[in-house]
């Protein structure tokens, strides 16, 4: 048996017998010859059947081009021919001349999804969806992405904790919770890794990192909310203020940004149209109110009365930032505790405002980071005054009874970070498969 050829190293490979394996794309089934282009996980590849006729040019029993009439698009085949490298040939400057085709498994002819599909219905053919060039490319992005992370954290000698996602009470709010039966009681699926996190450091481990699942029971439907997501967090000991943080951050994102504009970026330049740009460091900084004012300026009042800013204030922020630095990331700090959980850290001297900061990506927040307090008595007060009650906290407040160095960290979204990678209009097209208020399925 010859064996497979991925399509992607076929350009590289002599002429002569070669075999691959994938699914059906597109017949074209003519007169003489038919072409059938073939799709793997790697690339396309041209595979062509002229069909045979006698020397009077009547046709000839050709039980080849017979199986090639009926192929139907998404059919998963192994074709196996000669190899042959024509620069005529559109697809990649090679093409393969059909012997033998092996269908694996094969398709119903009626197509339930097309390329212009609405995207509710896309969603419910997930698996057809993914199919497109494009929609693969995100998944491979994404592999990248978080190697490169990964590669980030284990060189500067972090520690990778994978932490429950069934917990007894909350970890961030109450009103966001999912609770499930759990044998005579009952636990809630993880919010966020925070508490867990935030464990290991007073045991020791200085620096850790986790991507995971979070959930969050948010019956919002805009186009960058999910119910369950990716979390990527870090959080690490010895810090000063948050601006160790924000340093620990940017150089994160910049690592992962470069290894995907390196491997990937001409690919997403083709199929998205989309520079993929590294940023450069320092990311931009501006406290909350002077971004406020900012905004402002541009003609945009925010109305939240919350102290936080709103969808259109960071696009607007974000717009600035770009116009007067060229950068698309900018850090938004000093957050008012009014807004922010009670493990934030407090301003010294200032009580109203926080050691915290929200990061923005072309116009879209996608993490929140900060100092966490660490001295017990502090917490147990930030605590009351947010109405927590500080005996429901108590396997929490433990761990700040027993020595806990000065810490914080973050929280991002992955799929946000995708998302605005490659500037979709959804956060379901960066997920592989979507849960939302309304979908569970598939």
């Amino acid at each position: 048996m010859t064996q497979r050829t991925l399509i992607k190293n076929l350009p590289a490979a002599t002429d002569g017998p070669a075999s691959v394996s994938g699914w059906v794309e597109t017949v074209r089934d003519q007169k003489k010859v038919q072409f059938v282009v073939l799709r793997d996980e790697s690339g396309a590849v041209q595979l062509v059947h002229p069909r045979l006729f006698a020397e009077d040019g009547t046709p000839e029993a050709d039980p080849l081009a017979e199986a090639i009439s009926a192929l139907a698009q998404g059919t998963f085949l192994t074709a196996s021919g000669e190899l042959k490298h024509d620069e005529r040939v559109k697809l990649g400057g090679v093409e393969i001349k059909l012997e033998s085709l092996d269908i694996a498994a094969a398709a119903i002819p009626e197509t339930p999804i097309a390329d212009d599909s609405a995207g509710d219905k896309r969603m419910d053919w997930r698996f057809l969806d993914l199919r497109q060039p494009k929609n693969n490319l995100i998944f491979r992005i994404q592999t990248t992405l978080e190697h490169a992370w990964r590669t980030y954290w284990v060189e500067n000698d972090f520690i990778e904790l994978h932490t429950p996602k069934l917990m007894a009470s909350a970890s961030e709010s109450k009103a966001e919770l999912f609770e499930v039966g759990y044998f005579d009681t009952k636990a809630y699926l993880a919010q966020s890794p925070q508490f867990f996190k935030q464990m290991a450091q007073p045991a020791g481990f200085g620096k850790i990192f986790e991507v995971g699942p979070a959930f969050r029971a948010d019956p919002s439907f805009t186009s960058r909310h999910a119910t369950e997501f990716t979390s990527v967090d870090s959080e690490i000991s010895w810090i000063d203020s948050h601006e160790d943080v924000m340093k620990l951050h940017e150089e994160l994102l910049v690592a992962g940004f470069a290894a995907v504009k390196a491997k990937h970026g001409a690919e997403i330049e083709a199929l998205w149209g989309v520079e993929v740009t590294v940023p450069t460091t320092p990311f931009p900084r501006i406290p909350l109110a002077e971004a406020k004012r900012i905004v402002a300026e541009r003609g945009y009042e925010v109305p939240r009365q919350d102290d936080d800013m709103d969808p259109e204030g960071e696009r607007q922020i974000a717009a600035y930032v770009k116009e007067t630095f060229d950068h698309e990331f900018v850090f938004l700090t000093d957050y008012a505790s009014s807004i922010r959980p009670f493990y934030h850290m407090r301003h010294d001297g200032d009580d109203s405002l926080t050691n915290s900061y929200d990061l923005i990506f072309n116009g879209v927040e996608i993490s929140t980071g900060a100092q966490r307090e660490h001295r017990v008595e502090v917490l147990v007060e930030q605590a009351k005054s947010k109405g927590l009650e500080p005996e429901e906290l108590d396997f929490y407040l433990d761990f700040f009874r027993y020595g806990v160095p000065p810490h914080g960290g973050f929280g991002m979204g992955l799929s946000r970070v995708l998302m605005l990678m490659l500037h979709l209009s959804n956060i379901r097209e960066a997920t592989y498969l979507f849960r939302g208020p309304t979908r569970l399925l598939p």
